[in-house]
């Protein structure tokens, strides 16, 4: 009996060391995934950060979704690690819409929206009826209504949220507009369509257009600036530590100083004790 209780035991030290090893290798794994929408962060990591973690001996695996509402479920459901394309206020509602724990990794460098137009070269020229697309997600459509509401075209009500907001909060200002509100992703292509558009930044950069060329550019609160997102349970892993040493480094800073597309971009705050 006590022979058969030995070796009892001695399974069940195996076992639990068997669990306590694959957590561990869950930590420390070597590949990763990381997910991007539409834009020009997915060119950033692979020029300035994917070489950085390789150095490091990770295999990196990018999935690339063609709308961006595809990817946060991914990051759920455990099918991508990390992921560049939102902003801090758009993950916290997206929390709560998935019952989801994501959090901030670090920052990116993120580019600011800007109103824009191919029909008209002034603000100026803006009048009744004039036709403004914004970004039909609630987070990037405040943002871009606040860039209205600075020009005194629009008026917000006070009670208007962020990561519910909606036009009903909106009230004409010193001209009556009319918005479209359109996938953010398509607004660039339709500015042939409409006399102007709030177009997020990234696509700008993405176009090889400069941001600069804004009629208007905002003033990017630390809520709306771009973020590398990670589940919350994996915030301690080494490779989250590594990718987020890749965004802070002097490597990754001098990649995106030498690039002109970039110029214009809110760079991450970290970079100042490079």
């Amino acid at each position: 009996m006590r022979k058969l209780l030995t070796v009892v035991l001695a399974g069940l030290i195996l076992v639990l060391s068997a669990c306590g090893k694959q957590s561990s290798s869950g930590e420390d794994k070597k590949e990763i995934t990381v997910g991007f929408g539409v834009g020009t962060y997915e060119e950033q990591f692979r020029q300035g950060i994917l070489p950085i973690l390789e150095e490091k001996g990770y295999k990196v695996n990018i999935k690339t979704f063609s709308q961006n509402m595809q990817v946060n479920p991914a990051m759920k459901e455990g099918s991508i690690d990390a992921s560049i394309f939102q902003s801090t206020a758009y993950m916290e509602a997206i929390n709560k819409e998935l019952s989801a724990e994501m959090t901030r990794l670090a920052f990116a460098p993120g580019a600011p929206q800007g109103l824009y137009s191919e029909k008209h070269k002034s603000l100026d020229e803006v009048k009744d009826g004039s036709m403004v697309a914004v970004p039909q997600d609630p987070v990037n459509q405040e943002r871009a209504i606040r860039i209205l509401e600075e020009l005194g075209w629009v008026k917000v009500k006070a009670d208007a949220g962020t990561t519910d907001f909606n036009l009903n909060s909106v009230e004409p200002g010193s001209v009556n507009l009319k918005i479209e509100v359109l996938d953010p992703a398509q607004i660039l292509v339709s500015l042939k369509d409409v006399d102007f558009g709030v177009v997020n930044g990234n696509y700008i950069a993405n176009a090889n257009r400069k941001i600069t060329e804004a009629l208007k550019i905002e003033n990017t609160p630390e809520q709306h600036r771009i973020i590398v997102s990670i589940n919350k349970k994996d915030e301690n892993t080494q490779w989250a530590k590594d990718l987020k040493a890749a965004y802070e480094s002097k490597e990754f800073e001098d990649y995106i100083n030498s690039q002109d597309k970039y110029d214009g971009f809110i760079l991450p705050e970290a970079w100042k004790n490079n």
